[in-house]
């Protein structure tokens, strides 16, 4: 094993969070932001890159931190060590509503592909790469663009998804049609495409936008019900200023020709 072995338990509902169990010696690594309490006797430090190459030479150091650039994450992540002799405990919070999902990365054949802002914290010795979307179309009406992010190692990741959250287990050929937003992860031997809304008028009325995604087994898919860009999406509609609320056909072309007539 490379990875720190790390225990964990997963709190709360709707707004989780995930504390983390560290024994006298172990890391874990975070986004920044997402620290929410830990025990005395855990210090901090502020690593540059992906969190994989930690005593590294600077090539790799640098070469991980420009990959996190690339998936609009901060060069830096921070690490949580317990210094003390017994065991302390960190906690993570999640963003917004939905779910905290743990991914043991040796029992997903050492690699996780996710959306970009899915990544919530890890056992040192994780790495939180890039991975290019292939085919053209995808990178650009995939709704993750050409790039996602790719957790590689063999110990504990954990990735946050909003709403309500299911996981699938596609077999070869299998295919599975979704919302390109509600896609939160998925193993390397998914092929991944778009595909376009068949139907004139579903296209213009249907309020589901013009492309949804296409998934073929085998592997395994985990889906959210809340997407980060609707509820964003919904908020906006809601504020002071904007007295003019989403219709229900928001996502097809339609809507945006009533916006026009609104004065929008």
């Amino acid at each position: 094993m490379n990875n720190h072995e790390i225990d964990y338990r997963i709190e709360g509902q709707e707004m989780q969070f995930v504390e983390i169990e560290l024994d006298p010696g172990e890391t874990v690594i975070a986004e920044a932001g997402s620290f929410m309490m830990m025990e005395d006797g855990i210090g901090m430090e502020t690593i540059f890159g992906d969190g994989s190459r930690q005593g590294g030479g600077l090539m790799g150091k640098l070469l991980g931190a420009g990959k996190r650039l690339l998936t609009g994450e901060s060069l830096f992540m921070t690490a949580f060590t317990n210094e003390a002799s017994g065991k302390k405990h960190v906690s993570f919070a999640s963003p917004y509503p939905g779910k905290i999902i743990p991914l043991d990365l040796s029992e997903l054949d050492g690699e996780m592909i996710c959306q970009k802002d899915a990544f919530l914290c890890a056992a040192k010795g994780v790495s939180a790469g890039i991975v290019f979307q292939k085919k053209l179309r995808t990178g650009f009406f995939g709704g993750e663009g050409f790039i996602m992010e790719k957790l590689e190692g063999d110990g504990l990741a954990f990735v946050h998804a909003g709403g309500m959250v299911k996981t699938l287990n596609l077999e070869p050929g299998e295919i599975l049609k979704i919302d390109t937003g509600c896609l939160v992860a998925m193993t390397r031997d998914i092929d991944y495409d778009v595909e376009f809304v068949k139907g004139v008028k579903t296209a213009l009325f249907g309020g589901e936008g013009l492309f949804f995604a296409t998934l073929r087994g085998p592997g395994k898919v985990i889906v959210q019900s809340l997407p980060f860009s609707r509820l964003a999406s919904r908020v906006f509609s809601s504020m002071p200023g904007n007295p003019v609320g989403r219709r229900q056909d928001e996502g097809s072309i339609a809507g945006g020709l009533f916006d026009l007539f609104d004065g929008r």
